[in-house]
C-alpha cells in the first residue's frame, strides 16, 4: 500500500510543471490527494503496529511532527526557489526528488508490519488483551464503520474531536489571514501569525505524544480541545497583533495536545485485525474537517463578520472537549484493566459490554 500510494505521486509535479490549463491541476491534485490519504495512513498504521501499546503516543507524535516540519521546510524552500527561479518548473523539482526518496525508501528500507499485527492478535486471543481492545476480531468493513464513527464511545468521540480539530485548522487556512488583514498589520506580521499555529502544533506534538503515553489519553484530548476553544475566543475577541498572537500559539499548543493523542487512542481501542480500517475510518472524519471547516465559516463570515466564524468554532471546540469528557473513556491507563473490551453488542448479536 505504501508503495502504490508513492506511485500516485509520480506524474503530480510533472503534472503541474507542464499543465496547460487548469483542469491539469485539478487532476493532478486528486492524485495528490489519493497519495497523501494512502501513504500517511499507511505510515501511521505501520507505526501503530511495530511500536506497540507503550509508546504509541511518542510514534504518533513523531510522525505528524514529521510530517508537519516538513510541510513548513518546504514551502519556505519552494517559495525560495519560486523567487529565484520562477513559479514553474523550480519548486516541483521538489516533489519529484521526494517522490524518488520516498520510493527508494519505501521499497528498499520499508519492512512489512503485518506479521507484528498478527501477532498482537494472536496475543490478545492468547489472554494478553489490553484496555480497550474488542474481544471481536473478525468485523466487517461496515461494522468498522459502524462502530468508528457512532457506536464506540472512544472510538466515535475520537471521530467528532478529530473532525472539530481539522475545523479550526481548515477555518485557519480560509479565514484567519482575512481577519488579520482587517487590522493595520504589516505583510510580515500577518506572514508570523499565520506561521504560528502550525509552528508551535508540529514541534509541540513531539512531546505531547510521548506524554499522552505517561498520563493518558482522554484528559490530554478533553485539555487540547477546550484550550483551542479558549484560543478561538482570543482571537474573536482581538483586534491587533499581542491579541491574535497569543490566540495562535495557544491554539497551537491545543493542536498539538489532541492530534497525535486521538490517532494513539484509536490505536489503543481497535482490534489489530480491524486497526486499519479503524484509522482510516477516523481520518476520513477528522480531514473532512478541512472542508467543513473552510466551508462553513467562509459562510458564517460573509453572513454574521469575519469574528463571528473563530467564535463558531470555538463554541465547537467546547463542545467537543465535553464530549470526550463524558464519553470517552481511559484508552491508555497507568494500570491496565485486562478485562475492558470494545462494546460490539449495538452491532453484532453478543452479550457482552463496555465496562
Amino acid at each position: 500500500m505504501l508503495l502504490a500510494g508513492w506511485l500516485f505521486a509520480i506524474p503530480v509535479p510533472l503534472m503541474l510543471i507542464f499543465a496547460p490549463d487548469w483542469g491539469w491541476v485539478v487532476a493532478a491534485n486528486v492524485l495528490l490527494g489519493i497519495n497523501q490519504g494512502v501513504t500517511w495512513s499507511t505510515t501511521v498504521i505501520m507505526k501503530i503496529d511495530l511500536v506497540g501499546p507503550a509508546q504509541r503516543g511518542l510514534a504518533m507524535g513523531l510522525n505528524e511532527a514529521a510530517g508537519y516540519g516538513a510541510l513548513a521546510a518546504t514551502s519556505l524552500l519552494a517559495g525560495y526557489l519560486a523567487e529565484q527561479y520562477g513559479l514553474r518548473p523550480a519548486p516541483f523539482l521538489l516533489g519529484l526528488a521526494y517522490t524518488a526518496l520516498a520510493l527508494l525508501l519505501s521499497g528498499v528500507f520499508v519492512r512489512e508490519t503485518r506479521p507484528h499485527a498478527i501477532l498482537d492478535a494472536g496475543n490478545l486471543a492468547s489472554g494478553g488483551a489490553a484496555v480497550g481492545h474488542g474481544m471481536d476480531a473478525d468485523l466487517t468493513n461496515r461494522q468498522v464503520f459502524t462502530l468508528t464513527s457512532f457506536h464506540e464511545p472512544a472510538l466515535s468521540s475520537a471521530s467528532l474531536a478529530g473532525l472539530v480539530n481539522n475545523l479550526n485548522f481548515g477555518l485557519s487556512w480560509g479565514l484567519f489571514p482575512l481577519l488579520f488583514a482587517t487590522a493595520d498589520l504589516s505583510t510580515s506580521q500577518i506572514g508570523l501569525l499565520f506561521a504560528l499555529y502550525p509552528g508551535v502544533w508540529g514541534i509541540g506534538q513531539m512531546f505531547t505524544g510521548a506524554l499522552s503515553d505517561r498520563i493518558g489519553r482522554k484528559h490530554l484530548i478533553t485539555a487540547g480541545m477546550l484550550a483551542q476553544a479558549a484560543a478561538l475566543a482570543v482571537i474573536a475577541l482581538g483586534h491587533g497583533f499581542g491579541a491574535w498572537a497569543a490566540g495562535t500559539v495557544l491554539l497551537g499548543a491545543g493542536t498539538a495536545m489532541v492530534y497525535p493523542t486521538l490517532l494513539a487512542a484509536v490505536g489503543d481501542v481497535a482490534h489489530p485485525s480491524w486497526r486499519g480500517r479503524a484509522v482510516g475510518v477516523y481520518r476520513v472524519w477528522r480531514d473532512l474537517g478541512y472542508a467543513v471547516g473552510a466551508i462553513i465559516g467562509g459562510i458564517i463570515a460573509d453572513l454574521m463578520g469575519m469574528h463571528a466564524a473563530p467564535w463558531m468554532a470555538a463554541v465547537l471546540s467546547a463542545a467537543a472537549g465535553l464530549g470526550v469528557a463524558v464519553r470517552m473513556y481511559e484508552t491508555h491507563p497507568p494500570h491496565p484493566q485486562p478485562d475492558q473490551a470494545v462494546d460490539t453488542s449495538a452491532i453484532l448479536p453478543r452479550d457482552h459490554t463496555n465496562p
